[in-house]
């Protein structure tokens, strides 16, 4: 096993890229992943406080310690961005803006990861004249979409979905606005679902990703007829050689490296590889060293994904476990004689992972001393169960000593800096004006496809497809009708949505439900139709509501992940009419790819015995579906009272092989979303 060399320069580093190629972004979820990226020489380093940020499961950052890191990265010519990438609620919005304010005169970072559009306001307010990057989750998947991020004040940098094949970024790319520039993924791990688009966790139990607090529902095992398997749980992205593609693409200013929940050892190596990757990417010997230090970056097993799209490879469904490490062996002997024979040597401080999260046994074993290979190592379980013999053991971290010092040095650096005193400015929270009259409650039906038989009282939405646009023209129907976008449509697809909003234009139909602000631009011209933003917004509080009536939509439908508490709150506050679902299948998440082994339409279950089932639809996702539905109906009155005027029912034909539960479909009302 390859090992670090220590490095032989002194004095101040510079770590800017070669002209005209991509900033490496490294991850910190702490400290010594932090220093861990400047002693490989990234070019910046992306880091998260200890509020509001998308990974609050790492250890992240206080505002005061983060403004010191900002100053030991400058002097080594690395830049900080800050994410600030989860949804704000509506009782949140005093904290996020005295943090914001605490950001832009404190810890000063280079560049702000946003995925609530609120944040283009308070940062606006606090006086920030850094960049500004739209997250993944904020779900920009085509070129058109590029447009109207790009008007966003502030707005210069937009991260673009894992997805995406090489042909859709470069697209992408080509039509990309001259003062915005692109972030894409090169490495690290993947999500089932689309970024912005996965419930699962939160419809589960009320912990949300897109608040940053996913308990990762899709790495548990599931099973299906006589199949069991972890069927969601994807490899590692890993694009090694590939991303030299990606340097003729001048618009790509940034490769990113995912892993904020990583320790110092896979930032190391996998900023150095890609360092050499870049830089060197085409002598043959380079290119094996940069894979070998991929390799023992502690990941799961590698896969391009989409980008290649002559050569996919889907990330799930692989019939295997998917944790991540390197495995070195599996546990001999039993129970208080338990121990291993590594496949590799072990270095003292190793962190071992024995077995999995969800599995009896499961526990992290330290090594405190060197183990040679074939050597034996004994374990001590602390759980009252010891691990069976045979279960998988597999190295998730490792300090070697040159990076060790390299860490010391630059934690001594840091702890020589005072901490920069912070009296916070008194700038007051400017909200938007809030609505006065509102409109008369009506119920909205939202179909797949138009329903038979005659009108009844709720007004009818349907999902815009081929088909179902189709058999709306041919019944006349389309000036009546709400047409609703899809929550995602992938550069492949733009063309085609974009003559279909044309075509229902053209027929009559006069209002639309766009399910991302950036699907605006599929509304260019004369005769601007009616636009609500839809629930697949995410919009959870009223400066991301007077963002999207700024960019001109008339009505928003907002996030149904919030607690009941922040609908009322929220209904005081909006400029916009509201409406909200109520009721109906709301999916746990929305995925481009389907895992082999599961059949379609038919139930899966989770360890809880919770039944779910996936089907494809007409918008290139697979949505995922639980067999009970949302359900707010008995809360409809007390939300036409606090101001809500459009209550809407998702109708969605249930396969015949799926029964439907008697839950309550409450989601968060009564937790309230964490």
């Amino acid at each position: 096993m390859m090992t670090l060399e220590r490095e032989q320069n002194s004095g101040r580093e510079t770590t800017s890229p070669p002209a005209g190629k991509p900033l490496i972004l490294a991850p910190a979820g702490n400290r010594s992943a932090f220093f861990a990226a400047l002693a490989a020489g990234a070019d910046a380093v992306y880091c998260g406080l200890k509020q509001f940020s998308a990974r609050m499961a790492a250890e992240n950052f206080t505002p005061g310690e983060l403004a010191r890191l900002v100053t030991v990265a400058h002097d080594r010519g690395a830049a900080v961005h800050l994410a600030l990438n989860t949804l704000v609620k509506p009782n949140e919005l005093d904290p996020a803006r005295s943090l914001t304010v605490e950001v832009v005169e404190r810890i000063r970072p280079d560049a702000v990861i946003i995925q609530d559009l609120g944040f283009v306001t308070l940062l606006r307010q606090a006086g920030f004249t850094g960049q500004i990057h739209l997250s993944t989750l904020a779900a920009v998947t085509c070129a058109a979409e590029l447009k109207i991020a790009a008007g966003l004040p502030g707005i210069s940098q937009v991260v673009l979905p894992r997805e995406l094949t090489i042909d859709e970024i470069k697209q992408m790319a080509a039509a990309c606005p001259r003062r915005l520039r692109l972030e894409i993924f090169i490495h690290g791990a993947l999500c089932y679902g689309v970024s912005g688009r996965c419930y699962w966790s939160s419809y589960l139990g009320g912990k949300s990703g897109l608040r940053g607090r996913c308990v990762q529902p899709c790495r548990r095992l599931y099973t299906q007829d006589e199949k069991s398997g972890r069927f969601f749980s994807c490899l590692d992205l890993s694009l090694d050689v590939l991303v030299k593609t990606l340097l003729t693409v001048p618009e790509i200013a940034t490769w990113k490296i995912e892993g904020r929940k990583k320790g110092p050892h896979y930032v190391y190596y996998t900023v150095t590889a890609y360092k050499l990757l870049r830089d060197q990417g085409t002598d043959p010997a380079v290119k094996k060293t940069a894979l070998q230090y991929l390799e023992q970056a502690l990941g799961r097993r590698p896969t391009h994904y989409y980008f290649l799209p002559q050569r996919p490879y889907l990330p799930a469904g692989h019939g295997e476990e998917t944790a991540s490490g390197r495995f070195v062996g599996a546990v001999a002997g039993g129970g208080r004689d338990t121990w291993l024979a590594p496949r590799f040597p072990l270095l003292k401080g190793d962190l071992l992972r024995i077995g999995y999260e969800d599995r009896p046994g499961h526990s992290l074993h330290r090594v405190s001393r060197s183990v040679p290979r074939q050597g034996r190592l004994h374990l001590k379980s602390p759980s009252t169960r010891a691990p069976a013999k045979g279960t998988p053991v597999f190295l998730i971290d490792r300090m070697e000593g040159a990076l060790v010092e390299q860490i010391k040095a630059l934690e001594a650096a840091f702890q020589a800096l005072p901490e920069p005193p912070f009296r916070p400015t008194r700038k007051a929270l400017a909200l938007p004006v809030p609505i006065r009259r509102r409109p008369a409650a009506r119920d909205m039906d939202v179909y797949r496809l138009p329903p038979g038989g005659g009108r009844g009282r709720a007004q009818t939405g349907l999902w815009l497809s081929p088909k179902s646009l189709e058999q709306a023209t041919a019944r006349g129907c389309l000036p009546e009708i709400w047409i609703w976008l899809p929550p995602v449509i992938w550069q492949a697809d733009a063309d085609g949505m974009q003559t279909l909003i044309n075509k229902a234009r053209e027929k009559g139909a006069r209002r639309f439900v766009v399910n991302a602000p950036w699907q605006l631009a599929f509304f260019d011209g004369p005769a601007t139709p009616e636009i609500w933003a839809g629930p697949f917004c995410n919009l959870t509080n009223a400066l991301s509501l007077g963002v999207v009536k700024d960019l001109g939509c008339a009505g928003a439908v907002v996030s149904p992940e919030l607690g009941g508490a922040d609908f009322f709150s929220l209904a005081g506050q909006s400029p916009l009419p509201l409406g909200l679902v109520v009721a109906g299948a709301w999916p746990l998440c929305l995925a481009r790819t389907r895992p082999g082994q599961i059949e379609i339409d038919r139930p899966f279950f989770s360890p809880r015995q919770e039944a779910s089932w996936i089907t494809p639809r007409e918008d290139g996702c697979f949505w995922v579906y639980p067999n009970w539905t949302l359900d707010l109906g008995a809360r409809r009155e007390e939300l036409r009272a606090k101001g809500y005027s459009l209550f809407i029912r998702l109708v969605d034909p249930l396969p015949t092989a799926v029964s439907r539960k008697d839950r309550p479909g409450s989601w968060n009302w009564e937790t309230g979303l964490d």
